[in-house]
């Protein structure tokens, strides 16, 4: 990697040296020839929602890979225009990794192989990533601003038809929302804001025979989901491959379907990402119509996702109609949206101070820590990340919550440097936890390191 791109934004400190150096060695490692891995021994392939937070960071070592890594994820994109959540590196075998190619078992499209992705989403984080690669690029000389605008216009209409998609085929509850169709797709696996939703799930565990669990082969079953959620999540997935993943009448046939309060802010905050860069393009009506996009989606998360009595932001089963009582990490996300009515930014604050999530010495938790079930090593019921932090702390800046922004940056610098570059950790001791030399603990490690400015679409919205 090239190191002597390093920006003039570079830390100065020991501390902070010492953590740009070994996310640097990390995003090393992981690099895979034309895409970045998560973690070589538990995730061995390429994510979605990960190549947008890891080109965020690297952007700053090596621009040049960091535009790869995109392009690599978007070459892969249906005709329809979904962007898998996994893309499969040919190169490993389908014992490696469960549940791989074979059992996806998805046909071949466009130029793309049979079995080489998946065919659910993740978050659109990519709209979010390009914007921030492209603004970086000038840090690295006009050579890179020439490559960053050519990628740019690549990804551009690839980015608008990821949201075509979503706002349209996935908007199966009407309300102008994309529903997410397996908890895998909201990049939050097992959070207990599915946990309702999922118990009309049937758990067949007779599938755990049939399909063999590798997860379990490395890394701690304390940490990870269970296996009735796991038999859940496997049978979710044929019941979707069974209709070729169709969209066509879902809602009727398929027993998860949910709108989720951070992928959705996500979905808005990708529009606004996408009217800087169609205005960078010289694209101003396209630019208009992404902001008015954006404030459609924020209104309908906040006419639907909002719980008035609980004052905060839940899932919504749509086939019930009933927003989760779980009080989860997603429902602070949306502070990112800098649309967000003054009431809703009041009350997500005062959530995101209280005791459940109230940030201390450590950045806040992925779940309610008074909560009876809240569990501190089990995945996404309790423990920590960082990307979702990174997305609060954006959500900060959003709103003028400069010193607390301030804070939540330190605490994750200060987690990160003392326990290395874990997929996530323990919510009150931050021990390292998960997948270790994970690439979006490393990448946004960089970026927390590097950039304290407010996000450029802040202003422009």
């Amino acid at each position: 990697m090239h190191h002597d791109l390093i920006p003039n934004t570079a830390p100065k400190t020991e501390i902070s040296a010492e953590l740009w150096n070994s996310a640097v060695r990390v995003l090393e490692t992981n690099w895979a020839g034309d895409h970045m891995v998560p973690s070589r021994r538990l995730y061995p392939h390429q994510w979605s929602w990960d190549a947008a937070f890891i080109a965020i960071g690297l952007a700053y070592v090596n621009p040049t890979r960091a535009w790869r890594d995109l392009r690599s994820l978007f070459e892969a994109q249906w005709p329809d225009g979904r962007v898998p959540h996994i893309v499969f590196d040919p190169a490993t075998a389908e014992a490696d990794y469960f549940p791989g190619p074979g059992f996806w078992d998805v046909p071949a499209y466009g130029d793309r192989p049979a079995r080489g992705s998946t065919g659910i989403v993740q978050p659109p984080m990519h709209a979010i990533a390009a914007w921030e690669v492209y603004r970086h690029a000038a840090a690295h000389g006009a050579d890179c601003g020439r490559q960053a605008r050519t990628e740019l216009e690549w990804l551009y209409p690839r980015l608008v038809a990821q949201q075509r998609y979503l706002t349209g085929e996935r908007n199966l509850g009407g309300g102008g929302l994309a529903a997410i169709v397996h908890p895998w797709e909201s990049g939050l696996d097992n959070s207990p804001a599915w946990d309702e939703a999922m118990a009309n799930v049937p758990a067949d565990l007779g599938l755990l025979t049939t399909y063999r669990r590798r997860d379990l082969e490395v890394s701690d079953a304390a940490h990870r989901p269970t296996d009735v959620d796991y038999s859940r999540y496997v049978g979710l997935v044929l019941t979707y491959r069974a209709e070729g993943y169709s969209d066509d009448g879902l809602l009727g046939r398929h027993a998860f379907v949910v709108e989720c309060p951070s992928f959705n802010s996500i979905l808005a905050t990708a529009e606004l990402a996408l009217a800087q860069i169609a205005g960078e393009l010289g694209l101003a009506a396209e630019a208009r119509t992404h902001r008015e996009r954006a404030r459609a989606i924020t209104a309908a998360i906040v006419q639907r996702l909002w719980n008035p009595q609980t004052r905060t932001f839940h899932a919504l089963d749509v086939r019930t109609g009933r927003l989760s009582p779980e009080r989860c990490v997603s429902g602070l996300v949306p502070l990112m949206l800098p649309d967000l009515a003054a009431e809703q930014v009041e009350a997500v604050m005062a959530e995101a101070r209280s005791d459940r999530f109230g940030i201390s010495d450590l950045p806040a938790p992925s779940y309610d820590r008074t909560a009876p079930a809240f569990d501190t090593r089990r995945y996404w019921r309790g423990p920590l990340w960082i990307n979702v932090n990174w997305l609060l702390r954006r959500g900060l800046l959003m709103h003028g919550f400069h010193d607390e922004a301030e804070d939540l940056r330190t605490a994750m610098v200060r987690l990160v440097h003392r326990n290395g570059h874990f997929e996530y950790f323990h919510p009150i001791t931050g021990e390292g936890l998960g997948a270790p030399t994970f690439s979006w603990t490393a990448a946004l490690s960089l970026d927390l390191l590097a950039d304290r400015s407010v996000p450029a679409y802040a202003r422009a919205a």
